[in-house]
């Protein structure tokens, strides 16, 4: 089974621009707190940019912004914007209509994802990107503070 880790990255792309408080953040300085590919960062930016989250500033001191505030940004946005839906699959191939268990588990699995999702969208509409900067920086134990370029790897 495939699970796909642009939830997370989006999340951690759009608390690094929030932590940096109006200031550009280059894919480049972003990749290197995320741990990957610049390629992958302006990825899943495009797609954060598509779905009203992100712009981008072109040019010399360019790069990546909040298109909302990050108070106005659920999990849930991100999570819309970055994953398709549904939740949870279903069996790629039909049961075996002809066992008792087969022939009734689509229905049932069908109601129980339908609830389990609408708990997970009630819960990830609860929490917004402000709130995950705040976290972020409750862990740390103390506040971001955007630095120089050359000492960006030494920060995130």
């Amino acid at each position: 089974m495939s699970s796909s880790t642009r939830f997370a990255v989006a999340i951690h792309i759009l608390t690094n621009i929030t932590l940096f408080r109006g200031q550009t953040v280059r894919s480049e300085d972003i990749a290197r707190s995320v741990n990957t590919n610049p390629t992958v960062v302006r990825r899943i930016l495009g797609v954060l940019a598509d779905a009203g989250l992100t712009y981008s500033q072109m040019g010399q001191g360019g790069g990546a912004l909040l298109a909302r505030p990050a108070s106005d940004i659920t999990l849930l946005d991100v999570y819309h914007a970055v994953e398709e839906q549904p939740y949870f699959m279903l069996h790629r191939a039909r049961p075996n209509d002809a066992c008792y268990i087969g022939h009734a588990i689509t229905p049932v699995l069908e109601e129980e994802f339908a609830r389990v999702g609408r708990a997970l969208e009630n819960s990830l509409a609860l929490t917004s990107i402000a709130d995950m900067a705040a976290r972020v920086e409750l862990c740390a134990g103390y506040p971001f503070t955007p630095c120089t370029p050359e000492y960006q790897s030494d920060t995130h």
